[in-house]
């Protein structure tokens, strides 16, 4: 897949970013200036990132898979060492679905109930592929997220979670952390 060459890069008017960003050139970007990428990002192609007021900030050490949609109003937080498989959707706005009021965005926000939360991805954490994430979400350091799970609940640190809603079904290794620490130091001398 083409990345996004230096030129490229410097010309979506990102907040903020990071060495050695691969951002596919069949990747749509939206609130370029409200985004943040930190170093070594990966993102594939027909990803959408829109950010809205409160951003999206991306760490370091992240790659975000095919067909992923990052998206909504709130501010959405991806910590380094994440991993967003594909077709993973992260929704910080999500419209009511009560009947008590409209939705779309073509009508006007005094006719919707649209709820804008935070959602916050920590590190180390991994979301399979075609999990949905809804706004207020935390999904705490070292979480791993079964494929096809709708997370609509905080998770706790190096659970497992899975299904729709996702419950906590085990706990995850932290060999994670150790590994981290002997990846960055390889890195830092330069033997990576």
């Amino acid at each position: 897949m083409p990345f996004l060459d230096t030129a490229e890069l410097k010309a979506l008017g990102l907040a903020g970013y990071g060495k050695n960003v691969l951002i596919s050139n069949k990747c749509s970007i939206y609130g370029a200036g409200r985004i943040e990428l930190g170093d070594d990002v990966r993102i594939d192609d027909f990803c959408v990132l829109s950010a809205g007021d409160g951003g999206i900030k991306i760490g370091s050490y992240i790659h975000i898979a095919v067909y992923s949609l990052l998206i909504g109003r709130g501010e959405i937080l991806v910590s380094d060492f994440a991993n967003i498989s594909s077709r993973v959707s992260i929704y910080s706005s999500n419209d009511d679905y009560s009947g008590a009021h409209m939705t779309n965005p073509m009508i006007d926000e005094k006719f919707t109930g649209v709820n804008h939360q935070p959602v916050f991805i920590g590190r180390h954490a991994i979301i399979g592929s075609g999990s949905i994430v809804l706004p207020g979400v935390t999904i705490e350091d070292g979480v791993a997220i079964g494929a096809l799970s709708l997370v609509n609940r905080d998770c706790e640190s190096f659970g497992i979670y899975s299904g729709a809603p996702a419950r906590k079904k085990g706990e995850r290794k932290r060999d994670v952390l150790a590994l981290e620490q002997k990846f960055l130091a390889l890195r830092n001398s330069r033997k990576l």
